[in-house]
């Protein structure tokens, strides 16, 4: 897994490959998964005037997960030895003793720069707590999202909640955080993939910071709050919380590399556009040679709107849900869900189908693969396209239409505000709106 985030701020989580990577700064780090035996990461560089980068690469144990959301989270590691090696000694990378990688100088560097002290040992340089250290905003809009996951996976996370909300960071004589969460963890059972994807869509629901249940939400529970995450009353700041899903993604995948089918057919990233919580992961085979019409570059852009582009097509249905969320939402959940688990079913007769070819003619298998690869994603903007409509058609002006077999009319509904939120009115305007007999 490479670590750090894109700058769209998705996050991504990947079980396969287990490479853990760590770079300074990460704000140049493009987000990236090992899908390929050789890929080159693109390492960050160290500033302005400096050549080169300053890392750490961990691999993640087998049976483990990992998770990182924008704030460096590797500290000690062990230095050159049986299982680590430094960057000018990358010749034993593909040796199956190895499971630390890191730049030659990444400590050094560190000491040349003052940000360690040059008498300080390196076995206990923290790579996180020297070039990225955790402070409030680290925890409460980062490292929140990693514990958000790893309290999905496994029941013993509740000890880092104070940790993970940014209000009880301990730190030693060095300023080193002394509390935060493993690297990685054990999950307590095994992970499928759509399991995953969910992750993803996490809004800390169940926890006292869940997003839909305080007055930020309105009268429909919307689990989001528009930019700036900060804000000041009578000079106090506060802060809207970074949930892990998140209305200004631009994209998100999940990357399945299955090491136990051919090259050509084990990638798989799972891609969806926009917010993750209202997105559809589609299988996007690896090897493919073409991308849907729907997602290529050129079609449409940031500030020009058209109906053929599965981003804009997934923001028309997602913007909309945000206007009445716990009304719209369940039935984009229910058609997600739907058609994930067919996606699931179709991936097992594709790859079935891809191995044979494969044995007889690897273009033709290549070809299959990537037709099926851009008629799923095409026909899945299709689909949502006229999902839009429905969803319209049923919630517009207030209402919730519901379809009379054999009726020309519908069922209308104009489900009541709650109370508290009446009240609220009340409590704002006062005797103004009160019905005079």
């Amino acid at each position: 897994m490479f670590d750090p985030l894109n700058q769209n701020g998705d996050d991504e989580i990947d079980f396969s490959e287990k490479n853990l990577f760590e770079g300074l700064p990460v704000d140049e780090i493009c987000k990236n998964t090992v899908d390929f035996p050789e890929e080159e990461f693109k390492k960050p560089e160290k500033g302005e005037g400096e050549k080169g980068a300053v890392w750490v690469a961990r691999m993640v144990p087998d049976g483990y997960v990992s998770a990182h959301a924008n704030q460096a989270r590797i500290t000690t590691f062990p230095l050159e030895g049986k299982t680590s090696i430094s960057s000018d000694k990358m010749n034993k990378i593909y040796d199956p003793n190895i499971t630390t990688v890191y730049s030659k100088d990444v400590i050094s560097f560190a000491k040349e720069k003052g940000f360690y002290p040059q008498d300080g040992k390196n076995k206990d340089f923290s790579f996180s707590d020297t070039y990225a250290p955790v402070d409030f905003s680290g925890a409460r809009a980062c490292e929140i999202r990693v514990w958000a996951f790893f309290n999905a996976v496994n029941p013993d996370m509740a000890q880092y909640w104070d940790y993970a909300t940014g209000r009880n960071i301990q730190r030693d004589s060095k300023g080193y955080a002394t509390n935060r969460m493993p690297l990685w963890i054990k999950p307590s059972e095994k992970v499928d993939v759509m399991q995953v994807m969910d992750f993803m869509r996490d809004h800390l629901e169940g926890t006292e910071l869940d997003m839909s249940k305080d007055m930020g939400a309105g009268p429909y529970e919307c689990p989001y709050r528009w930019r700036p995450m900060s804000f000041k009353v009578d000079g106090k700041e506060y802060v809207h919380e970074r949930a892990t899903a998140t209305q200004q993604t631009g994209f998100t995948f999940v990357a399945q590399c299955r090491s136990w089918l051919p090259d050509e057919i084990g990638g798989i990233l799972w891609f969806g556009v926009d917010d993750a919580a209202s997105s559809v992961y589609f299988p996007m085979y690896s090897a493919a040679t073409e991308v849907p019409f729907a997602f290529a570059v050129g079609n449409g852009s940031m500030m020009e709107f058209t109906n053929k582009a599965a981003f804009w097509v997934f923001n028309q249905v997602t913007n909309f849900a945000y206007t009445r969320y716990n009304l719209i939402h369940p039935e984009i959940r229910a058609k997600q869900v739907a058609l994930e688990k067919q996606y699931v079913n179709f991936v097992q007769m594709i790859d079935a189908g891809a191995k044979e070819m494969l044995a007889q003619d690897k273009e033709s298998a290549i070809k299959f693969i990537t037709d099926f690869s851009c008629r799923t994603g095409n026909h899945l903007v299709d689909t949502w396209r006229d999902f839009y409509g429905y969803l319209f058609c049923k919630f517009m002006d207030g209402n919730v239409k519901t379809a009379i077999p054999g009726e020309k009319n519908p069922k209308v509904e104009q489900p009541a505000l709650p109370e508290w939120y009446l009240r609220m009115i009340i409590e704002q305007t006062g005797k103004k709106l009160e019905v005079v007999e």
